[in-house]
């Protein structure tokens, strides 16, 4: 075993699915844009990393993980290899509206062996997902997010955002609109951003 991440013990077996897909996202990346070229010789710890930090938010051994705008994989991807070891019972689904990324992302799901479903679909036309945890990356600001999540999220589910330096300012802006517990936990990747966990959801 490793720690991939505090409290986020993994084999080696599970390690050599990441750095199989790192090597994916660095092969197609430059074609299709999937994470930035200032990013890309990093990517180990600006965007695995940062996306398996949310694993360790996840405390239950099943239900169904719904990424949002999953783009080159993150979080998604990384939530979907981290749990067929450590939660073999809980359902992961991509959602992403571009179909080269989708192309991208079952491509490493076939090379890692991993599980997860990939929807092609707007998130907006998507019909309701029922998801126990919601997450999202670099997608939108937190009040379009949690238009979403009041769609795709169950009533007793929990929504992970990873959010930067205006973090303060966006949850701010999204109480005018919306009520929902909120807690904050800063980034082990960057001292900047935190990861929102939020839930009770309501609009106001």
């Amino acid at each position: 075993m490793s720690d991939l991440l505090p409290g986020l013990d993994v084999s080696r077996e599970t390690l050599q699915r990441l750095e199989v897909f790192q090597q994916l996202l660095m092969k197609w990346s430059p074609k299709i844009n999937l994470v930035s070229n200032s990013t890309i010789q990093n990517s180990w710890n600006r965007h695995i990393l940062d996306s398996a930090q949310l694993f360790t938010l996840f405390d239950q051994a099943e239900g169904h993980w719904l990424d949002l705008g999953a783009g080159g994989g993150f979080p998604g991807l990384v939530i979907a290899i981290l749990r067929v070891e450590l939660a073999p019972q809980l359902k992961v689904t991509l959602v992403e509206s571009d179909q080269r990324k989708c192309v991208f992302l079952r491509q490493v799901l076939r090379e890692t062996g991993v599980v997860a479903n990939v929807l092609a679909e707007r998130i907006e036309a998507l019909e309701p997902q029922n998801a126990t945890v919601l997450s999202a990356r670099a997608l939108a600001d937190l009040e379009t997010l949690l238009g979403f999540a009041e769609r795709h999220m169950a009533e007793d589910g929990t929504a992970l955002f990873l959010k930067g330096v205006n973090w303060k300012k966006e949850l701010t802006a999204a109480r005018k609109s919306w009520n929902f517990s909120c807690c904050h936990r800063r980034s082990v990747t960057d001292p900047n951003a935190v990861v929102l966990s939020i839930g009770a959801l309501a609009h106001v």
